[in-house]
């Protein structure tokens, strides 16, 4: 069966979330965002290496600049961190946009022809195993591509420059776009860079899937999987870390915010 990787984009500034140091770092039951995030991709599935796009000044060499967090953990499981793990965890500097970083980390893998990726964000600590391994699943049965999503249950308003209304969208083939996203490493490589290349701004892989003349398949979600944006974000995700039991062993580990 050909291998699973994993990259995370995580070389964004995350201002909405009014915290000092970028989100994906900062503290969550003592604990890294971003360690909730890459231990949930290790506890769903097996990987054969995850690629961790920082911004620059955080990498050095393969790994972290020695001042860039405090303390050497490496990203955790649900039942604490990997320090002493097997589990390969490499870092590469990332871009400007997400786009950028995610084709920075596709390049830093050595991916064979006929791999798979599974793309996740930073913020989104809480999606759930059995949403990652249905993913995968569908993925591999099907040989297409697709993303985590969630049909949309609000009624949705086109609004004009003035904030008035212009018109209701029908809703019923409309989905909320999750990750992780899992498509083939060389297809999704080279429709990141056509992308890239004709200057075009592609919020996820899946755009540029599309885009390319690939289909895309959508497998349905949960609501556990925010994406943690705002400070009223990180108490909801700490909720959901709960209810799935997630924080037994957390407690007490490390804080890694710079």
């Amino acid at each position: 069966m050909s291998a699973l990787w994993a990259v995370i984009p995580a070389a964004g500034r995350g201002r909405r979330s009014a915290r000092r140091a970028p989100k994906q770092f900062c503290e969550l039951h003592g604990r890294r965002l971003l360690d909730w995030s890459v231990g949930a991709l290790f506890g769903a599935v097996q990987l054969r290496a995850c690629v961790i796009a920082l911004p620059e000044e955080y990498v050095s060499g393969n790994g972290l600049a020695d001042n860039s967090l405090a303390g050497d953990e490496r990203p955790g499981n649900s039942q604490g961190n990997l320090q002493g793990s097997s589990r390969d965890i490499r870092y590469c500097a990332g871009g400007k946009t997400r786009a950028d970083s995610v084709a920075a980390g596709l390049n830093a893998l050595d991916a064979a022809p006929g791999d798979w990726v599974l793309v996740h964000d930073a913020a989104r600590p809480c999606v759930p195993r059995e949403d990652i391994q249905r993913l995968v699943a569908g993925v591999r049965e099907a040989g297409v591509g697709g993303l985590l999503a969630q049909p949309l249950a609000d009624t949705l308003k086109r609004g004009d420059r003035a904030g008035r209304v212009q018109s209701t969208l029908d809703r019923s083939f409309l989905w909320r776009a999750q990750t992780p996203q899992m498509f083939p490493v060389e297809a999704l490589r080279r429709a990141l860079a056509r992308a890239l290349g004709d200057g075009l701004r592609v919020t996820d892989e899946a755009a540029a899937m599309e885009r390319a003349g690939h289909p895309v398949q959508l497998i349905e979600g949960s609501a556990a999987n925010l994406k943690v944006t705002y400070p009223e974000d990180f108490a909801l995700a700490e909720f959901w870390l709960r209810r799935q039991g997630r924080m037994a062993g957390a407690a007490g580990a490390p804080t890694a915010a710079p």
